[in-house]
């Protein structure tokens, strides 16, 4: 029974003292080569380049340009919309085009409205004939009293209704009028030059009002508006000129802030700003572009060209000039300004760097 249990327990330990070793050895602490005191192993560098531009960095004064994401929208935009309920019968226009003022866009059907056209007209000329008839017998009466042969009574009664009648005949005419301007607002023309920005409506479609056919803009009255956190927005003022740069180009033009929210976001705090913008081909109503401006006083910092830094997957680094000798150091770079990349660490003041690094790669 002794030399079981003695069995028993024979395998587990040997098992826990072989992990024990192998452990021991991976530590290094038996066997393994010798250690290797910790420090900087010095890298081998390559000799200068026949050609190369080398810099020495100093520190500049760089303004805190920064950047804030907006959208380009029309100040001036009209939703074209019938007066009446009137099924559409064309729209002439797309998304896209540009129209002139003047221009038809679409055309309602006018038959309900033609008919009470001719229902105001045959209105007016019966009131007319009333009117006429209305006329006659008052000159009549008035003959009538002054010779004494019609009572004050049937005077004032015959008068009253001639200038009834009278009056009649001005309120069928304005109604005439009236029947005519709204057919008039069958067709439905672009008040302005502009283009047309949303389709809402086709052709078969109700035109009601207040519910768009076509949506148009100008895009010579665009202005960039953008949310900037309140710290930044405090530096801005109406009247002042800012950078815009339109997004997925190299366009930069100018804007005039003319008009700076006063509500703050709670969630984000940030105010809306918006800025004018000059006519600018290409610039419509819902494209991306961003607001430049300093945030902050500007700052000596160390730029360095675009070109001097070479990219390694996601790191960065250049290439370091030291006794002729060139090598590689790994960087962290900041906001790109006029080409040159502000550094936040991996360089001093002083050190000299290739500003050509497509030399060594």
């Amino acid at each position: 029974m002794q030399k079981k249990t003695d069995k028993k327990w024979f395998i587990p330990t040997l098992a826990i003292f072989a992990l024990l070793l192998v452990i021991m050895f991976a530590l290094g602490i038996i066997g393994g080569r010798e250690k290797v005191t910790a420090g900087n192993v010095p890298f081998k560098g390559s000799p200068l380049p026949a050609g190369a531009k080398t810099l020495i960095l100093k520190k500049q004064l760089s303004d805190n340009l920064m950047s804030w994401p907006g959208t380009i929208h029309s100040r001036t935009i009209a939703k074209i919309a019938p007066k009446f309920n009137a099924r559409i019968l064309e729209i002439n226009v797309d998304v896209g085009d540009t129209v002139k003022k003047g221009d038809v866009l679409a055309k309602l059907d006018e038959q309900a409205m033609r008919a009470a056209y001719q229902e105001s007209i045959a209105a007016l000329n019966a009131t007319k004939a009333q009117a006429k008839q209305a006329t006659a017998d008052e000159r009549r009466i008035k003959d009538l009293y002054s010779k004494e042969a019609a009572t004050r009574q049937d005077y004032d009664a015959v008068v009253a209704r001639a200038s009834a009648a009278r009056a009649a005949v001005k309120r069928a005419s304005s109604a005439v009028k009236r029947v005519q301007v709204n057919l008039d607002e069958n067709i439905l023309l672009a008040p302005f030059d502009s283009i047309v920005s949303e389709r809402l409506k086709e052709p078969g479609d109700m035109g009601a009002p207040n519910d768009p056919v076509v949506v148009l803009q100008k895009n010579n009255d665009l202005r960039l508006e953008a949310a900037i956190p309140t710290h930044c927005a405090k530096r801005i003022t109406l009247g002042m000129k800012v950078g815009i740069r339109i997004d997925n180009s190299n366009k930069h033009i100018s804007g005039t802030i003319d008009e700076i929210v006063p509500e703050i976001d709670p969630q984000t705090r940030t105010q809306l700003v918006k800025a004018s913008l000059p006519a600018t081909e290409g610039l419509v109503d819902g494209r991306f572009a961003w607001l430049e401006q300093n945030c902050d006083d500007s700052q000596n910092v160390l730029l360095i060209p675009q070109s001097a830094v070479l990219h390694y997957g996601q790191l960065e680094a250049v290439k370091i000039v030291d006794n002729n000798q060139v090598y590689t150091r790994h960087i962290r770079t900041g906001k790109l300004t006029d080409d040159r990349l502000q550094v936040l660490s991996g360089l001093s003041e002083g050190e000299t760097i290739l500003v050509n690094s497509g030399l060594q790669q």
